[in-house]
Formats: C-alpha cells, sequence, structure tokens
C-alpha cells in the first residue's frame, strides 16, 4: 500500500549513509575531537562559523557529514554557558506544561533508530546529522518513535504536553493526526498545533523539548528530554560525542 493512503508506512531508514563506519571510525573520531578543539577555539574568538567550518573543514578534507556533525555539535564558551544555564532536570517535567519541537524530536528518535549518527553537542544536548529540508515522510521509524515517547512522558509523569509542527514542512498534516492517534493510549493531555514557524513560538517560551541551537540560544529553559530518551529508550543507538 503506498505511504500515502491510510496509515501504512513505508519502510526506510531516516539519516543513515553508507560511509558513516567510514566517516566516524574510531581513527576519524579522534580527528574530529581534535578539530572540534580547534573550531571552538576560534568561536571563542568571534570568527564566522562558515568560514571556520570551510578552514578546518578543508584542512583535514572532512566530508559533508563530518562537518555537519562538527557543526551541529559545536558552539562557543559563552553560548553553551548560557544554554546550560536554563536547563530544567527532566524530573520537573510533571510540575507544569510542557512543549515540543514536535519534528526535532521526533526525527532525531527516528534517526536513532534507524542505526543512523548522532552526536552530542558540547551543550550537551543530541543532533542528527539527517539534513531534512522542509520534505518530511512518515516512515516505519515513525510508530516506534511515538511509542517511545509516550512511555516517556508516563515514566516522567508529563500532565499536559503540546507539540508544535511546521505546517509549510511536507505530511505535517499526517504527522499530527499520526501524533494524536498514539496520544490516545498516552497518561496526559495531548494537543498538537500547526503552526507557520515553530522555532519563532518556542524562542519565547520556556519549559520547551528540542536539539535546536537557535532556539535553545533565544528560549526561557528547556528540557534536555531528546538526549535522555535516546540514551534510555535507544540502547544501541549510534551516538558520537566529539566534546
Amino acid at each position: 500500500m503506498d505511504e500515502d493512503n491510510d496509515f501504512s508506512l513505508r519502510t526506510a531508514n531516516r539519516g543513515v549513509d553508507f560511509q558513516d563506519s567510514r566517516w566516524f571510525s574510531e581513527k576519524e573520531v579522534i580527528r574530529l575531537k581534535k578539530a572540534q578543539e580547534e573550531i571552538f577555539w576560534l568561536l571563542n574568538r568571534n570568527y564566522n562559523t562558515n568560514s571556520i567550518m570551510n578552514f578546518v573543514g578543508g584542512h583535514y578534507q572532512f566530508s559533508i557529514r563530518q562537518r555537519q556533525a562538527l557543526k551541529r555539535s559545536t558552539g562557543s564558551k559563552k553560548d553553551i554557558e548560557k544554554r546550560i544555564s536554563k536547563i530544567i532536570s527532566c524530573e520537573n517535567i510533571k510540575n507544569d506544561n510542557i512543549y515540543i519541537d514536535g519534528f526535532n524530536l521526533i526525527i532525531t528518535l527516528e534517526v536513532a533508530l534507524s542505526g543512523g549518527i548522532l552526536v552530542v553537542g558540547n551543550d550537551g544536548a543530541v543532533r542528527d546529522i539527517a539534513g531534512i529540508q522542509g520534505s518530511y515522510h512518515l516512515i516505519d521509524k515513525t510508530d516506534r518513535a511515538l511509542e517511545i515517547i509516550g512511555e516517556a512522558f508516563d515514566d516522567f509523569k508529563a500532565t499536559n504536553v503540546k507539540f508544535f509542527l511546521d505546517s509549510p514542512v511536507s505530511n505535517s498534516g499526517r504527522l499530527k493526526e499520526r501524533i494524536l492517534l498514539h496520544s490516545i493510549s498516552w497518561n496526559c493531555n495531548i494537543s498538537v498545533d500547526l503552526v507557520p514557524n515553530a522555532d519563532n513560538i518556542l524562542c519565547d517560551m520556556g519549559r520547551i523539548v528540542t536539539s535546536d541551537s537557535i532556539i535553545l540560544d533565544k528560549c526561557k529553559s528547556w528540557f534536555n528530554l531528546t538526549r535522555k530518551i535516546v540514551e534510555d529508550y535507544v540502547p544501541n543507538a549510534r551516538l558520537v560525542d566529539l566534546t
């Protein structure tokens, strides 16, 4: 049955490249860590991020995915300290509403379940390098990702949860339906809002769940729930820690 009919999902691996075993081998991770130290040093001296990546990436002759991993996992000392100061312990999820960057959380878990590379940033957040830009399709890992999210909400005794999904992204409406379908069995109140730009909304809020650096720099407070879920519920996830 075609993916767009009913609730059938196509079998696919999100964010996996056949050369990842080469690019993120033990030997390459050592080189990536050394490069991250150099990038961190330059960021702290206010060099342009793209210029840094071109310079350091070219020096080490890194692949596009390796450069993406470095870019997504490295922030300046000032930015990292600011983000870490706003983290709320996941134990406090039960105390009030939480607000979810829907695509960010779900895609990260789909990548984890697919065996794709996830990088641990020097701010402690976990990020994928899937590179999805406005085009999204539900896959067979989507259901399991949502099951895991529901289990985490139950474990942390979440009471009220709101997902924000970017409406311009393809299949955002279908993902909303899928979330609501799964939420029937969750022990908390769930709502899903389709909005023109989730980032703009979440940047002004607190008690959010995301690993998006732009949002983390501007939000009032956040839960590092994505990393917690990956570590606790996806034991075979391919986490690459360059810090």
